[in-house]
């Protein structure tokens, strides 16, 4: 058994240093935020939704490839089975935070409650990966994370009014390969998490799982079984050391 590690029970902080420096963190994701934000307001405005409703729908939603997604299946007429369908699979997409919130826990939640919960309204892949590796490197202030969230949380939903009015030019992210910008940067920065050489064998179990379920299994299930795949992996990996 492995003895509990002493900062286990210890409170951390939550500054307001702690949130400009998880601000600055989050600037080399800043480009590709702004252009898949844009490409969120192009495909409001292709669905006929006003320029307030798109910036609204980015501020209380806030759900990046989920968000994109749901505007590409929205449907000409709504009904009861077309709203089950769009919950299904932007439900689906969403699962992943269930994996992130699980691993940020034994951190946050030594945090205080209400800056925390507000960070994690805000939790995406960008500030999962840079509030996880700021923590793996000894860092305690809960404030990164939150104001990594909060600060692409502004900038997202500001950036859906260039896009909205730049209409169908950015309706479709693969046109510009905008639906691997944030994918690579995400990439590039989780690199540093993984220090043991194990942990790096998660990445090709998490990839086959993911290809193998999209050539077996319709819609977006390859997300969620590449991520429990690689969760796996990666633990069984680690528990060996």
């Amino acid at each position: 058994m492995h003895a509990p590690h002493p900062d286990a029970a210890r409170p951390v902080p939550c500054t307001v240093a702690g949130m400009v420096e998880g601000a600055r963190l989050s600037v080399p994701m800043l480009p590709g935020v702004l252009v898949f934000a844009a490409a969120v307001g192009a495909a409001s405005a292709e669905k006929g939704l006003t320029l307030g409703q798109a910036v609204l729908m980015s501020f209380t939603v806030y759900a990046g490839a989920s968000q994109l997604l749901a505007l590409q299946l929205w449907p000409e007429v709504f009904s009861l089975a077309a709203i089950a369908a769009l919950a299904a699979v932007t439900t689906a997409v969403n699962l992943r935070f269930l994996l992130m919130g699980a691993a940020l826990q034994p951190w946050l939640s030594r945090g205080p409650t209400g800056p925390v919960h507000l960070g994690l309204a805000g939790l995406t892949d960008a500030n999962f990966v840079i509030g996880s590796r700021y923590h793996a490197q000894g860092g305690q202030d809960a404030g990164v994370f939150v104001g990594a969230g909060l600060f692409m949380w502004i900038i997202w939903t500001l950036a859906t009014i260039p896009g909205h009015a730049l209409g169908h030019l950015l309706t479709d992210p693969r046109r510009f390969a905008i639906d691997m910008v944030m994918p690579l940067t995400f990439t590039a920065m989780s690199i540093g998490l993984f220090r043991l050489r194990r942990d790096r064998l998660a990445w090709p179990v998490a990839a086959g799982a993911a290809v193998i379920t999209a050539h077996l299994v319709a819609g977006y299930w390859f997300i969620i079984a590449g991520a429990v795949a690689g969760s796996l992996a990666a633990g069984a990996f680690r528990d060996r050391d």
